[in-house]
């Protein structure tokens, strides 16, 4: 199968959304609903689904008192091993409005790279969405070390689109494109097309951010992207909000161009 362009999103066969922590938890946990409302589009159009969300270390804070992210393992542990059950609760009772049924996928850095487990997973992912089942996948963040973790769920979700053999990842957070610098900086231009092999001369990240409720940035985005171009996915970068209309093939945030497709003319827009 040749690899999506990214007029062709809509159709896609088999795509990986994910979400970060920021996204939909804390005041930001009402974004749940309209992000399940643009999943279920897809999902009604025939296109398997699957979602990569964060979340789990930063719904189990208010249960144990900690207003900060914590710092130490031990307490990542904790609050996502309370956190994880109530996160896919908040999916499924979202998700019950359009009777799709959602199944809990926990990996580790260790399941994707061993060949045994990695087939194990691939196995199960493959029959969940056999069974129009919306896989919800997320760092075992309960038994993961700092030796063994992936780091962030962009390179999680990066994985899992090479895993599952997706046409399309779609990486979602707050901002609603990569930029040619941090976009609060004075010139900062929305990038909209990434060639499969560009390595983006001249753009500037800045520093990843490590917020309240989780880690990441641009540059683990991109990083994530390329990764998956790499393996033939084609990737989005976009906001949250604007989830239904990725998934729909408006022209919002930044296509990075899968391997073994035809250029594109434009690198900014």
């Amino acid at each position: 199968m040749n690899p999506l362009s990214r007029d062709q999103i809509a159709s896609a066969a088999r795509i990986v959304v994910k979400v970060g922590s920021s996204s939909i938890s804390g005041e930001s946990a009402d974004q749940i609903g309209p992000l399940v409302e643009a999943l279920a589009g897809a999902h009604a159009r025939g296109t398997e689904v699957v979602l990569v969300s964060s979340g789990a270390i930063a719904t189990g804070m208010p249960y144990l008192r900690l207003s900060d992210h914590p710092s130490d393992l031990a307490t990542q542990q904790a609050a996502a091993s309370v956190g994880q059950s109530l996160l896919i609760s908040r999916y499924q009772a979202s998700l019950d409005r359009y009777d799709i049924v959602a199944g809990q996928v926990l990996l580790t850095a260790g399941d994707l790279e061993n060949a045994t487990p990695r087939s194990n997973a691939q196995r199960a992912m493959d029959r969940l969405l056999g069974l129009r089942i919306l896989p919800i996948v997320n760092e075992n963040d309960t038994v993961a070390t700092h030796e063994i973790r992936f780091g962030d769920n962009d390179r999680l979700a990066a994985l899992v689109a090479t895993l599952c053999g997706a046409d399309l990842l779609l990486l979602l957070s707050d901002v609603d494109a990569l930029y040619t610098k941090p976009p609060e900086r004075p010139g900062a231009e929305p990038i909209s097309f990434v060639a499969h092999g560009d390595l983006l001369p001249g753009m500037e990240f800045g520093s990843t951010s490590v917020n309240s409720v989780g880690t990441g940035g641009a540059s683990t985005k991109v990083m994530a992207a390329r990764l998956a171009a790499a393996g033939g996915t084609g990737v989005l970068v976009t906001a949250t909000t604007l989830a239904a209309e990725a998934l729909r093939g408006d022209r919002v945030g930044t296509w990075f161009e899968p391997r073994g497709t035809a250029g594109s003319p434009s690198l900014v827009n």
